[in-house]
């Protein structure tokens, strides 16, 4: 199973410039087994000069035990070089699904020379869905996307992601145009991950029933605002 969340095993929850909340259903949870030590990591950008940060984590517990676990799962590429100057370099990577599923969000991460993000379902019949297209990514402005209504992937499902990095000297965000750029931490480097939070299902009484309590609690939320 660790082999298909990748970097999502274990991961509960994250934030990056532009998240939002989201709208959440009682009947859905992340599962955090008795007795974990939870991380709470932070990435850091030097700035040259003492800075003060006040970070915090939040946790809201479920009275009752959800009825479907909630797990996040990522396509995600280390082996890239971007060229020099380049304006618009693909990378792509696929991460096929071991069983049925629901997605229930998407959230493309790349740094400064990220431009695009698309995701795509390739299912066992032939046939493809495009589930989300970021066609001007920014990084300033990660939002994570909710589906307004849960996507189907039967298993056996390729999650196919391509990503464009615009490297050259018309990204009024590039550090350096005149360097190829590979994957690292730091800002200036590049990243290629496609973020995603599902559920197994059995059968598509399950599909239906996880749609209806999204549909009721969305509903719910903005009636109570």
């Amino acid at each position: 199973l660790n082999d298909f969340l990748r970097l999502g095993a274990g991961f509960l929850t994250g934030y990056a410039p532009g998240t939002v909340e989201h709208a959440t259903s009682e009947n859905l949870g992340v599962k955090i087994p008795k007795g974990s030590h939870l991380i709470f990591q932070m990435h850091y950008t030097p700035t040259g000069k003492e800075e003060v940060d006040q970070s915090s984590f939040g946790v809201v517990f479920n009275d009752d035990t959800p009825e479907h676990e909630v797990l996040t799962a990522t396509t995600v590429n280390f082996d890239f070089k971007i060229p020099a100057n380049a304006e618009a370099h693909p990378v792509v990577a696929d991460l096929e699904v071991p069983k049925d599923a629901v997605l229930y969000s998407m959230t493309p991460h790349m740094h400064y020379r990220g431009k695009a993000f698309e995701f795509i379902a390739k299912k066992p019949d032939g046939t493809e869905e495009q589930l989300l297209k970021i066609s001007n990514y920014d990084f300033n402005w990660q939002i994570s996307y909710q589906l307004a209504k849960p996507a189907y992937l039967p298993a056996g499902t390729i999650i196919h992601t391509k990503a464009l990095f615009d490297n050259s000297a018309n990204n009024p965000y590039n550090p350096d145009p005149t360097k190829p750029v590979t994957w690292g931490d730091q800002t200036w480097e590049e990243m290629m991950i496609g973020w995603m939070t599902l559920s197994w299902v059995d059968g598509m009484d399950d599909v239906k029933q996880i749609t209806e309590f999204i549909e009721e609690d969305t509903k719910k939320r903005f009636t109570d605002d």
